[in-house]
Order: structure tokens, then C-alpha cells, then sequence
């Protein structure tokens, strides 16, 4: 895990590639509960049977769930140990090139992006690949923003 720790040494590491988080299996109990949380049960994330004879052959994640895992991947690969609050502030660009099937294994590949000085602190994106085990194309590309206060 890379620690970042000093606010000014930040610039000096944009572009620069984090590392990767370990594999996480997505199962169809963690799609099932994250339908119940935001009451996205359309079938082809629930319904086992139908999904079966679908376009995937079976049950894929949301794209909102991939996306919802980028803070528990993320934490795997870096942690940001710098004085003062850390606020996410949002994303700036999120793509799901491909769907995540129930039972595929994924992770996140960071880099760091651009770190800006703001006259409240810095503001700094990281730029997340979410990765499915055996897959070309990743199933989320999104790059997050993160305030950091002094």
C-alpha cells in the first residue's frame, strides 16, 4: 500500500500508477443487496433465471455498485495520511465499457491524476480502472476528485 502523506510531495507523483487492489469476487447476495438498497431490481442484476437466456448469460453487477467499490479498492492501494480533512468532492468522469458478471472477479488499478492548489488546500483526481479478471475491457473507468484540507 503507498502512503501519501505529504501534501506539497503530491504534484511530483501525478501520473504516476498507485498500484492495484487485490481481486473481489462480485456474487449475486452483494448485487442483490445493493438492488434492495437503491431499488434498482430490473432483472437482468436479479433475476437468475431470466438473466440465463439474456444478452450476458447470467447476472451482472450495476454499474453503481462497480462504481460504489472504487472507496474499498481504492483503500487497498494507497492512503491518504496528509493533515486536515479529506473530502470526496466527486467525479469528474465515469464509463462502464463493459458489464461485471455475477461470479467475476474485479479490481481497481489507480493512478494519480492532477493535483491542483486551491486557496482552501489541494484538490487532486485519481484515475480508477476497474479491471474484471480475464477481460480486455475494464468494467469501470472513473476518475475521482478528493479535497484535501490543511
Amino acid at each position: 500500500m503507498r502512503v501519501l502523506d505529504d501534501l506539497d510531495a503530491l504534484a511530483g507523483i501525478s501520473g504516476e500508477e498507485l498500484g492495484t487492489s487485490d481481486w473481489l469476487e462480485i456474487d449475486q447476495d452483494r448485487v442483490t443487496a445493493f438492488a434492495d438498497a437503491t431499488g434498482d431490481h430490473q432483472w437482468i442484476h436479479v433475476d437468475v433465471e431470466r438473466a440465463a437466456s439474456g444478452p450476458f448469460g447470467g447476472t451482472i453487477a450495476h454499474g453503481y455498485l462497480t462504481l460504489s467499490l472504487i472507496p474499498y479498492l481504492g483503500s487497498q492501494v494507497f492512503s491518504l495520511e496528509t493533515p486536515g480533512a479529506k473530502l470526496n468532492y466527486g467525479v469528474n468522469k465515469v464509463r462502464f465499457p463493459s458489464p461485471v458478471r455475477v461470479g467475476s472477479r474485479i479490481r481497481s488499478r489507480v493512478v494519480m491524476g492532477e493535483v491542483t492548489d486551491l486557496p482552501t488546500g489541494k484538490q487532486l483526481t485519481l484515475r480508477h480502472t476497474i479491471e474484471v479478471e480475464g477481460q480486455d475491457k475494464p468494467a469501470c473507468v472513473a476518475e475521482t476528485v478528493v479535497l484535501l484540507l490543511p
